[in-house]
């Protein structure tokens, strides 16, 4: 048996900053199923730092990352984790409601432009005028560098003395005199608090736990790359429906594109499916000038959503030392820095991080689903 003071169960972008900040108060065992960290959603993620995506708790904790995404620590990273990426939400009249609705709910949070028929066609020259009639442009979005965040986050916890066990399965998890017995590969960690960041399959590990599931969603998304010939992509912004029903964004000589699609899945090594890139591709091509006639790559991730489409992070109120850190969604890579600094305070019994106040805390913590 191994005495540490909080195990962490599973080492994608959740678990891997949960550790970092953990790390700073106690011992640390970080401990991932798959031989490699991120292999399933932190390892797919097209992430983009964006303040006016979603709304309430989760625009809130992404504007609670914002220092550290801007500024890391100097040995986090040896490089920008953000690029200037602006986003361009892109309507035909029948959604001009929805560009209302986006303007209500960033309320003076961040910076939108209203962009007209020709304007969308200057910021995005594939666009079609004829088609899309506004836009709402969102210049200070930028794109973060998920590998570097990851890894700096990998890095600073094992400096920090954490114990990583990749390709290591938790099998068994038990509370026993006040403390928990996590077996791990043939390893028995012992520690007074279990960090649950599994993903897709936080719910199972909290079955092996004797918790009872939260009912979390893992939602399947495909992704694929193309080309656009005859297209400059220099200053391109990312474009995304109103509605969200497909985006694209520029990578270098190619674009990125999805159908923004979300398929209920079990949790698993999730797969592309044709039927979505083909959709994607039908409806990208109806606004722009592009003729896709192939794709380079396709690829699909996993993102879990909690029954109210909020994060979940907090002690669970049925079991004594056991912490939610799961329900990240689409927008776990932005909100990681504020929800791994407010775990570590939780489980610390320290003050809460700056950004985040006790309401936003009871808004995310797991037993408003009790």
């Amino acid at each position: 048996m191994e005495r540490v003071d909080v195990v962490v169960v599973g080492a994608g972008i959740a678990g891997a900053s949960a550790a970092y900040e953990l790390a700073a108060h106690g011992d640390v065992a970080l401990v991932e199923r798959e031989p490699v960290a991120g292999y399933h959603t932190t390892g797919r993620s097209a992430a983009l730092y964006t303040e006016s995506y979603e709304k309430g708790p989760v625009q809130l904790l992404t504007l609670a990352s914002g220092p550290f995404l801007r500024d890391p620590p100097d040995d986090f990273v040896d490089h920008p984790l953000l690029t200037p990426l602006p986003v361009l939400y892109v309507a035909t009249a029948a959604q001009l409601e929805t560009l209302d609705r986006i303007v209500a709910e960033v309320a003076g949070r961040t910076e939108l432009r209203r962009l007209g028929g020709e304007e969308l066609h200057q910021a995005c020259p594939a666009l079609d005028p004829t088609r899309l009639v506004a836009g709402l442009l969102e210049p200070a979005a930028h794109e973060i560098d998920v590998h570097a965040l990851h890894q700096g986050y990998l890095r600073g916890a094992r400096r920090r003395g954490t114990a990583t066990l990749l390709d290591t399965a938790v099998t068994a998890l038990r509370r026993r005199d006040r403390r928990w017995e996590v077996r791990a590969g043939e390893t028995v960690l012992v520690a007074d608090v279990v960090v649950d960041a599994a993903g897709a399959w936080a719910d199972e590990v909290a079955v092996l736990a004797d918790v009872e599931p939260l009912g979390l969603t893992p939602l399947r998304r495909t992704a694929f790359t193309f080309g656009a010939e005859g297209h400059d992509l220099t200053g391109w912004p990312m474009v995304v429906d109103a509605d969200e029903r497909f985006y694209f964004k520029p990578e270098r000589d190619q674009l990125m594109g999805s159908l923004a699609d979300e398929t209920p899945s079990e949790p698993c090594d999730a797969r592309p499916e044709e039927i979505d890139v083909a959709l994607a591709i039908e409806r990208i091509t109806a606004v722009t000038d592009f003729t896709i006639r192939s794709v380079r790559r396709t690829w699909a991730g996993l993102r879990t959503f909690s029954p109210d489409r909020l994060p979940v992070v907090g002690f669970e109120p049925t079991a004594d030392g056991f912490l939610w850190l799961a329900g990240q969604g689409g927008f776990g890579i932005m909100t990681a820095p504020a929800m791994a600094r407010l775990a570590a305070a939780i489980v610390a019994g320290g003050p809460l991080p700056d950004g985040i106040d006790p309401d936003l805390a009871a808004a995310v913590a797991p037993g408003r689903l009790r």
